[in-house]
């Protein structure tokens, strides 16, 4: 892939995920609303524990993202590709799109689908533009140790 386009690919994938994080947040909100104003509780839970388990993961899953969201800043900005760490939140997040693509397609319909799946590809798409080498300095720039004294 072309270095032009990493860092664009880097910075938009951020910017998708940014935005993608309180929408997270919202939807988790509207749950939790709709579970304490109904009192439902799945085999007999206390419905308050449900309200606040679902504010939770809603608060969990968008600071997820905030989170994925800085390591892809971090690797446009810096057109480097993300340490071991990153790479693993990045691959996750990648993840955890595909499996919401294939549930929401049912529950939600195809633009939802279509939504997780850009997001799905933009993730892979840094991955692979950041793929095993790209942004290190070569071996040249490296600092070499000084000679030990004989």
């Amino acid at each position: 892939m072309a270095e032009v386009a990493r860092r664009p690919i880097a910075l938009v994938t951020a910017a998708v995920l940014l935005l993608e994080a309180p929408g997270i947040v919202a939807i988790n909100a509207v749950m939790a609303r709709f579970v304490e104003v109904q009192s439902m509780s799945l085999d007999g839970m206390d419905p308050g524990a449900m309200v606040t388990g679902t504010w939770a993961l809603g608060i969990a899953s968008g600071a997820a993202l905030v989170l994925c969201a800085l390591v892809a800043l971090r690797a446009g900005l810096r057109d480097r590709r993300p340490g071991r760490f990153g790479r693993g939140l990045l691959i996750g997040c990648a993840i955890v799109h595909g499996v919401l693509g294939a549930v929401a397609v049912g529950l939600l319909g195809w633009q939802a689908f279509a939504f997780l799946m850009t997001v799905l590809g933009l993730v892979v798409l840094t991955l692979v533009a950041y793929g095993k080498g790209a942004g290190e300095r070569p071996a040249a720039e490296e600092e070499t140790p000084a000679p030990a004294p004989a």
